[in-house]
């Protein structure tokens, strides 16, 4: 591990004053569960590395709006276990199964939102400090004719096949989630959606935070109408049923109104198959103002892989992908689960 200076600020303003000094030569330190096996890796290679333990508030907390459906704002700095088993995001399942299956206990105790957020790929190229590949100055992706079973299926226009490994990113953007981004001088906030770029060259992350600027906070506040029910659920595939990241992902979100069963503002989002998190607006249209039953939730699931190009290794991942939306969508609806036997 290369030598670098560790800070430890005692307030939030303090660590985006560290940021703003450092000139992008500085790496963010929350449960450390990435950052550290990079840096053992020489991946990352930090002149700074700014410690977020220091200091305590909104920042680290779940705070809740009275609301139908309420408004949350969650600190970046929540534990993963903490939105797992928050009572004030129950009307969120979406997002709070999500958490709860991430890794393993004792990921899920040091982890954070911001982490999961702004996690780097798990591309093993890149990973491996001995290859040089495009996002770490080389002129190829070697998953393009190398070992791609667990890269990206939506692949055209991407020089890079990793995959997002944010398994909070697709729930929150089904639920309209918005960032709260600060830097010592400014503050914006944006759709998560926009928190998210596929990078093509060394230098470019899997985000687009300037390297002063730090994730806040994320708020959750979709807009039904009165009297309507909010519908939402995620369901994984995965390899196995701990420590390990989902071979794919689907969330979904729609309200019902009162007594009826048809699908409105459907949002359907996509996670773990191309190089950022994915909503997927051929699939909601084909829910949208329909019933949700089997039917339709394989039709959407059917328009969900539109435009689809899996690699050599990786061709069945469509098909698992189509069963995480179908099931994501049952789930939300509030059908049993028969595939749990």
């Amino acid at each position: 591990m290369k030598n670098f200076t560790y800070y430890q600020p005692t307030s939030l303003s303090g660590v985006l004053k560290v940021l703003d000094e450092a000139a992008g030569k500085a790496e963010i330190l929350a449960g450390g569960t990435d950052l550290l096996d990079r840096m053992k890796e020489y991946i990352s290679q930090p002149e700074k590395v700014v410690s977020l333990v220091g200091f305590s508030g909104p920042f680290k907390e779940i705070s809740s709006i009275a609301g139908h459906p309420p408004t949350v704002t969650i600190g970046a700095g929540v534990k993963l276990v903490n939105i797992a088993e928050s009572e004030l995001l129950r009307p969120y399942p979406a997002l709070t199964s999500a958490a709860a299956q991430i890794a393993g206990p004792q990921i899920r105790n040091m982890g954070t939102l911001g982490g999961s957020l702004c996690q780097r790929n798990r591309c093993w190229y890149f990973r491996d400090e001995h290859v040089q590949c495009l996002l770490k100055g080389g002129r190829r992706c070697f998953a393009h004719d190398g070992e791609n079973q667990y890269h990206a299926i939506f692949t055209q226009g991407h020089p890079c096949v990793i995959v997002h490994p944010s398994t909070l990113a697709p729930p929150l953007m089904v639920l309209g989630a918005t960032c709260d981004i600060r830097s010592h001088k400014a503050q914006r906030q944006i759709p998560i959606e926009q928190l998210f770029q596929a990078p093509v060259k060394d230098g470019q992350r899997e985000h687009t935070l300037a390297p002063n600027e730090l994730l806040v906070s994320v708020t959750i506040a979709p807009k039904i109408p009165p009297g309507a029910t909010l519908r939402n659920a995620s369901y994984e595939v995965k390899q196995k049923e701990t420590s390990d990241w989902p071979i794919v992902q689907a969330s979904v979100a729609y309200y019902t109104e009162a007594g009826g069963q048809v699908a409105k503002g459907v949002r359907i989002a996509l996670g773990h198959v191309a190089p950022t998190p994915l909503l997927s607006p051929a699939a909601a249209k084909v829910l949208e103002g329909q019933e949700v039953n089997e039917k339709t939730a394989s039709a959407a699931a059917e328009a969900a892989v539109e435009g689809a190009r899996p690699l050599s290794q990786n061709a069945y991942k469509v098909q698992q992908l189509k069963v995480a939306v179908r099931r994501a969508i049952l789930l939300a609806s509030g059908a049993k689960p028969y595939w749990e036997g």
